[in-house]
């Protein structure tokens, strides 16, 4: 059972006591210059008065309920009166009980790479009462989405980068690695050359203190999951009088490298797999047919994807290959519910095709036609190169791939095609960002136990380096994120820390949430 909530009650009845003193949002103030020059590092020139005293055109977004402006920002925070401006698409939610406004609680998006345009709409409607206290903000990252886009390789070159075997360990399967790598690299430079010195965290932290500054607020709330606990810690470190209170969900490694990180994922991604979604596929075997044990349900993978090896799968008109299927798998370990189901049910339907549902082929023929998407890589690659140095030795990652392919090789088998990137990327001087937790209030971290891509370790060690936090261990689970996964143990800690300024007075532990049950496959398959 999930250990109780602090304060639920209390808190909700209060914030019923609040009148609404009027059907709008509070305005904002107007922008403060001298608070909004902070964003520029020390011994860096001035900032132009064309950032520090713009006023963003707040119009209806798109799509949700949400307002959308476009914010300039210098395109180096280093030398921010060189070169033309950039782009950074912001979002906003106005708070709905002005009463009770707290200020501004800024989102970031995981990745890098993903948009965080439209989060303040599901963040608020997912939790209510942080919708009534907080202006809740977001935006696309430099690089991302409605931003200052960076552009490489087109979608079918990366479709071709992450397809096929790459636990082949032929010299010339290794050779094409590389040789695509490179490809890759060189298309980033040609179509966005002058952008991709500029794509790094250390830029983005100073693009958030200015959308602080506009939106005049002398300090904000944040929350970020996955890489953007990164992006938030990385920001408390610059500008950490301006924190007020920050959730770091699902941890990235910040205390290394983007290397040393990513060189854990394989273990991670290994102990998910097999020690949580092939048990519940064993105990589930009466449904899906892959095995009534582990290591038999392990057994039934292996020869599919030996099977996709020897001759890929045509469905519905997509060849599907071994890399599909291990990018296939390893996305549905994010989220227990509903990417176990949704997985096994994948598995009988590529296991026996001819009897599989059109609709399901259709859907699942869709779902693995391209295992990583061309505007995410260029940016995910942009940043992650960019931000800490790389080991450029082909020597070294033939040797530390061929370990990880042998060892833990779900993800393993195609770490080669990462780091010969970054191998590959031009050098850069993105300074490097070292988490003190120096001048902070107490921050709270979460974490899963068995998350598969921002392992437990990785947030133990981001513990020690925040002094004063506080961490949530979510045990018996491995789900990526936790706040908003539906787990009130969670969401009641967050909330509090967020409304009420309740710290834990220790690290605590919540009960993950109880696996999902199975659901019916699209063709039930013999055993």
């Amino acid at each position: 059972m999930p250990i109780p909530v602090p304060g639920k009650a209390a808190r909700r009845a209060a914030a019923a006591a609040f009148v609404l003193l009027a059907a709008a949002a509070l305005p904002l103030a107007g922008a403060d210059p001298a608070s909004a020059a902070n964003t520029a590092r020390p011994g860096a020139p001035g900032v132009p008065a064309r950032y520090l005293t713009q006023h963003l055109a707040w119009q209806p977004c798109a799509a949700g309920a949400l307002e959308c402006a476009a914010m300039a920002v210098p395109r180096d925070w280093h030398h921010p009166d060189r070169g033309p401006a950039l782009t950074v698409e912001v979002s906003r939610h106005r708070a709905t009980d002005p009463a009770a406004r707290r200020g501004v609680l800024m989102m970031a998006a995981g990745g890098p790479g993903a948009s965080g345009l439209k989060r303040p709409a599901g963040l608020a409607t997912y939790a209510p009462a942080l919708a009534a206290a907080y202006d809740i903000v977001s935006f696309d990252q430099r690089g991302v989405g409605s931003s200052t886009k960076v552009t490489c390789a087109d979608q079918p070159a990366v479709d071709a980068y992450f397809s096929g075997d790459k636990r082949d360990r032929s010299p010339e399967a290794i050779r094409t690695t590389f040789a695509r790598a490179r490809a890759f690299v060189r298309e980033c430079e040609r179509r966005s050359g002058d952008l991709l010195p500029y794509l790094t965290t250390d830029q983005a932290v100073h693009d958030m203190d200015l959308y602080r500054s506009l939106l005049g607020a002398d300090t904000l709330s944040y929350y970020g999951p996955s890489y953007a606990t990164y992006l938030g810690a990385a920001y408390a470190t610059e500008f950490p009088h301006r924190v007020a209170r920050m959730v770091l969900d699902s941890n990235i490694d910040y205390t290394g490298t983007w290397q040393s990180f990513m060189e854990g994922q394989p273990f991670s991604f290994q102990r998910r797999f097999e020690e949580d979604f092939l048990p519940w596929l064993a105990r589930h075997d009466d449904v899906y047919h892959q095995g009534r044990t582990p290591s038999r349900a392990k057994a039934s993978y292996e020869r599919l994807r030996a099977a996709l090896r020897d001759a890929p799968l045509v469905l519905d008109g997509t060849a599907l290959t071994p890399d599909q299927l291990d990018t296939l798998t390893s996305n549905a370990l994010y989220q227990a519910d509903p990417g176990f189901p949704r997985l096994a049910a994948a598995l009988t339907v590529l296991e026996h095709p001819d009897t599989a549902p059109p609709a399901a082929k259709q859907q699942l023929a869709k779902a693995m036609a391209h295992p990583m998407d061309a505007a995410f890589v260029a940016d995910f690659f942009s940043v992650v190169c960019n931000d800490t140095p790389w080991n450029r030795s082909a020597d070294y990652w033939i040797a530390r791939s061929a370990r990880d392919t042998r060892e833990h090789p779900l993800v393993g088998a195609r770490s080669l095609a990462y780091s010969a990137v970054c191998a590959a990327w031009p050098r850069s001087a993105a300074p490097r960002i070292e988490v003190t937790g120096r001048g902070l209030p107490p921050l709270l971290l979460v974490n899963s136990t068995h998350d598969p891509a921002t392992y437990y370790e990785g947030a133990l060690r981001d513990h020690r380096a925040l002094p004063g936090s506080r961490l949530i261990t979510v045990a018996g689970g491995g789900d990526h994120g936790q706040f908003q996964n539906r787990n009130a143990c969670v969401d009641g800690f967050v909330e509090d820390y967020l409304l009420d300024e309740a710290v834990p007075p220790a690290d605590t532990t919540c009960a993950a949430n109880p696996l999902p049950a199975p659901a019916a496959p699209a063709s039930p398959g013999p055993r």
